[in-house]
C-alpha cells in the first residue's frame, strides 16, 4: 500500500485525521508511528512512540517499534559514543519488552545479543538461558548460547547445551556449531563428524564444507581435507583462502611445485595479502631457499611496522608470527645470533607471544650447543612467567642437563596435580629420566602420560617418546613396536618414520625397508639435517658410498655441530680410503662431544670414536712413512 510516496503521504494524513477525532487512541497512534518508520521518517516515528509510552508505559507494540528502530540505527552506525547511546536505548526497550512478554523467545535472544554487544556477558547468558528454557529445541536459542560459551572459552558448557538436543532434532546449523565447538576444544575427530552431518543436511552451504575441510586438516587427514578444499575451489573460484589451504596441504606433503601453483591462483585474487606472502615464505623455507624466505619475511615486518611502536593485539600477533618464522629461518640457515635477535623482538608483543619468544630463544641456544645461555634464558623466562608451566618445565630440564638433576626432578614432580593436566608433566619427567639414563622411572612416567592421553596427537607423541626410551636402552623390538603404532595412526609422522628408519639402518637390518621410511620422512621435510644424516647412513650401510657422501655432507652443512654426523662422515671417508678426512671428522666429533652436556653423550660411542681415530692416525702415519721412503 505504501510503495509510492503519494500513497504513503495520503495514509499519514488519514491517520492524523482519525487521531484528531480520537487523540487518546493508542491503536491509531501506534499505526501512525509505524507508518512514519516505514516511510523513513524515523524522528517522527520515535516521537510518536514515545508519546504513546508517556500515556501507557505497558504498550508492547510501541516498545517493539522503538526497539526495532534503535536496532536498525545501530546497524547503520559506526562504533562511537552516539552508537553507545543508541545501544543503551535499545537495551532499555527490550528489557521492558521481555517483562511485558516474558515468553517471547525472539525478544530474549535479541536482548541477550544486545547485552553481548555491550560486553555484559552474564546478563547475555541469562537471557539466552531463558530462551533455551522456553524452547529447548530452538536452533537459534541453543546455538546462540553455545556460541557465547565458546567466546568465553568454555567449550565444555557449549557442548553440554548442544548435546542436549536429540540427534533427530539437530539441524545443519546446530551440527555446524557443534563442530566449531569441538574444534575450539581441539577435538578434531569429533569436529569432523559434526561437520559431516552438517554437510549431509545442507550440501550447498560452503561454510559447512569449509569447517569440514579445516578440521580434517587439523586432524591430520590431509588427503581427505584436500578433496574437500578442491570441491570448495570448484564451487567458489574466488575464495583465496581455500587456495592457501590447498597450498598448505601440498607443502606438508612435500609437493612444493603444486603448493606454489595453488598460491599463484590465490595471488591473482588477493595480490597484496600479507597471509599470501607469508605462505610463499614458508614454502621457500621448506625448500631450503632461506635467502628468499628471509627477504619476504623482512618485507612483511617492514609493512606491518608502526612508527610509534604501538600495536593492537591482532597486529601484535601478526608481527609475532612473522618474527617467529623469520627467527626459525635464521636458525635453520645456521645464523643463531640473528635468530636470537629476531626472537627477542617477540618479548614486547604481549605475554603469549613473549612466552613463545623465550621458548624459541632457548631452543636456538640449545640447537647451537650454547648450554649456559640456554640455561640463563630459561631461568629468566621462568622468573618472568612463574605461572607458565611450559617455561617452568623447560627451566627444570635445563637445570638437570647442567648437572643438577635431583632438585630439577623434584621441581617437576611438584607440578603434578593428580588430574588430566598431569600428562605434560609426566612427558617432561619421562624425557628427563631418559636423558639421565634412569630407565625404570622413564618408562613409568611415559606410561602414566599415555594413560592420560585422550587425543590422538597426544597419544602419538607419548608413544613416540616411549619408543625413543626403548631405543636408547637398545630394546629395539619394543622401540620398533612403538614407532609402528605412531606411523599406523599418522602415516605422515616424519619424526617416527625417520627414527624407525635410522634405527633399522644403524643395525644393518632390513635396509630396503629402512630406506623407504627415511625417504618418506625426507619427502615431508627435505632439508632436515637429522633426516639427511639418516639417509646418508642408510646408503652407507647399503654400500652406496656416493649417495652416502652426498647426503652426509648436506647433513653436515645443516647440523655440523652434531657429533654423530661427524662420526658418520668419518666412517665413510675411512671406508673409502680417505684417512686424512676421516681423522679430521673424528676429531671434530670428539670436539663436539666435549662441548655438550653429559645427557647428550653416549660414552660407548665416544670410546669407539677415540679408538677409530687412533687407528686411523696410525694408518695415516704408516702411509706417510711409506710415501716418504719411496721419495
Amino acid at each position: 500500500t505504501y510503495g509510492r510516496a503519494d500513497y504513503a503521504t495520503k495514509a499519514i494524513e488519514e491517520d492524523r485525521a482519525a487521531i484528531e477525532n480520537d487523540p487518546t487512541s493508542d491503536y491509531l497512534n501506534a499505526g501512525l508511528a509505524e507508518l512514519y518508520a516505514k516511510t523513513g521518517r524515523i524522528r517522527d516515528a520515535v516521537l510518536e512512540a514515545q508519546d504513546i509510552l508517556k500515556r501507557d508505559g505497558n504498550n508492547l507494540e510501541a516498545r517493539r517499534l522503538l526497539g526495532r528502530i534503535y536496532l536498525r540505527s545501530l546497524g547503520d552506525m559506526q562504533a562511537n559514543n552516539q552508537s553507545q547511546e543508541v545501544l543503551k536505548l535499545a537495551i532499555e526497550q527490550y528489557e521492558q519488552i521481555v517483562k511485558l512478554d516474558p515468553r517471547s523467545v525472539e525478544d530474549h535472544l535479541l536482548l541477550g545479543r544486545l547485552y553481548r554487544i555491550n560486553n555484559e556477558l552474564l546478563k547475555a547468558e541469562s537471557e539466552f538461558k531463558i530462551a533455551v528454557g522456553l524452547q529447548p529445541n530452538s536452533e537459534d536459542a541453543v546455538t546462540t548460547l553455545a556460541i557465547l560459551y565458546n567466546e568465553e572459552g568454555d567449550s565444555s558448557r557449549a557442548l553440554q547445551v548442544l548435546n542436549a538436543i536429540p540427534e533427530q532434532s539437530r539441524t545443519a546449523k546446530l551440527y555446524s556449531t557443534l563442530g566449531y565447538t569441538y574444534e575450539q576444544g581441539k577435538e578434531y575427530g569429533k569436529a569432523v563428524d559434526a561437520y559431516r552431518h552438517a554437510v549431509e543436511l545442507d550440501k550447498d552451504n560452503l561454510d559447512y564444507v569449509r569447517g569440514l575441510a579445516q578440521n580434517l586438516l587439523n586432524d591430520g587427514q590431509t588427503d581427505a581435507a584436500l578433496e574437500q578444499y578442491k570441491l570448495i575451489a570448484d564451487s567458489d573460484p574466488s575464495d583465496a583462502q581455500t587456495y592457501m589451504r590447498i597450498a598448505e596441504i601440498y607443502r606438508r606433503n612435500g609437493k612444493f611445485d603444486q603448493a606454489q601453483d595453488a598460491l599463484k591462483k590465490a595471488s591473482a585474487i588477493v595480490p597484496d595479502s600479507l597471509e599470501l606472502q607469508y605462505n610463499i615464505a614458508v614454502i621457500y623455507d621448506s625448500q631450503g631457499k632461506y635467502d628468499e624466505a628471509i627477504q619476504i619475511l623482512t618485507n612483511l615486518l617492514a609493512k606491518s611496522e608502526h612508527g610509534d611502536g604501538q600495536y593492537e593485539q591482532s597486529d601484535q600477533n601478526n608481527r609475532a608470527v612473522f618474527l617467529e618464522r623469520l627467527g626459525t629461518v635464521y636458525r635453520e640457515a645456521n645464523k643463531p645470533q640473528l635468530a636470537v635477535d629476531t626472537f627477542r623482538k617477540m618479548l614486547t608483543l604481549g605475554d603469549d607471544n613473549a612466552i613463545r619468544g623465550y621458548q624459541e630463544i632457548i631452543e636456538t641456544y640449545r640447537d647451537s650447543r650454547n648450554w649456559q645461555m640456554a640455561t640463563n634464558m630459561a631461568d629468566e623466562a621462568a622468573k618472568k612467567f612463574p605461572n607458565d608451566r611450559g617455561l617452568q618445565l623447560i627451566a627444570a630440564s635445563q637445570q638437570a642437563d647442567m648437572g643438577n638433576p635431583g632438585p630439577a626432578v623434584e621441581r617437576v614432580k611438584a607440578m603434578l596435580k593428580d588430574n588430566n593436566d598431569d600428562r605434560d608433566v609426566y612427558i617432561a619427567l619421562a624425557q628427563m629420566y631418559s636423558r639421565l639414563k634412569q630407565w625404570k622411572e622413564a618408562e613409568e612416567s611415559v606410561n602414566k602420560a599415555l594413560a592420560l592421553s585422550t587425543k590422538q596427537d597426544d597419544k602419538d607423541y607419548a608413544t613416540f617418546v616411549a619408543g625413543s626410551i626403548y631405543e636408547r636402552q637398545k630394546k629395539y623390538d619394543l622401540a620398533e613396536e612403538e614407532f609402528r603404532k605412531v606411523i599406523a595412526g599418522d602415516p605422515k609422522n616424519a619424526m617416527a618414520l625417520n627414527y624407525l628408519g635410522y634405527m633399522l639402518a644403524d643395525r644393518g637390518t632390513r635396509l630396503d625397508e629402512s630406506l623407504g621410511y627415511i625417504r618418506r620422512a625426507i619427502a615431508l621435510d627435505p632439508n632436515n639435517g637429522a633426516y639427511l644424516d639418516s639417509l646418508g647412513w642408510a646408503y652407507y650401510k647399503m654400500g652406496n658410498y656416493d649417495l652416502a657422501e652426498e647426503n652426509l655432507r648436506r647433513a653436515s652443512e645443516r647440523i655440523g655441530n652434531d657429533p654423530t654426523v661427524q662420526d658418520h662422515l668419518a666412517q665413510l671417508y675411512n671406508k673409502t680410503g680417505r684417512l686424512k678426512l676421516a681423522t679430521t671428522h673424528w676429531e671434530r666429533a670428539l670436539e663436539e662431544w666435549n662441548r655438550t652436556v653429559p645427557a647428550e653423550v653416549d660414552t660407548d660411542d665416544v670410546a669407539k670414536v677415540q679408538k677409530e681415530l687412533e687407528s686411523a692416525k696410525v694408518k695415516l702415519a704408516q702411509q706417510n712413512a711409506a710415501a716418504a721412503t719411496k721419495h
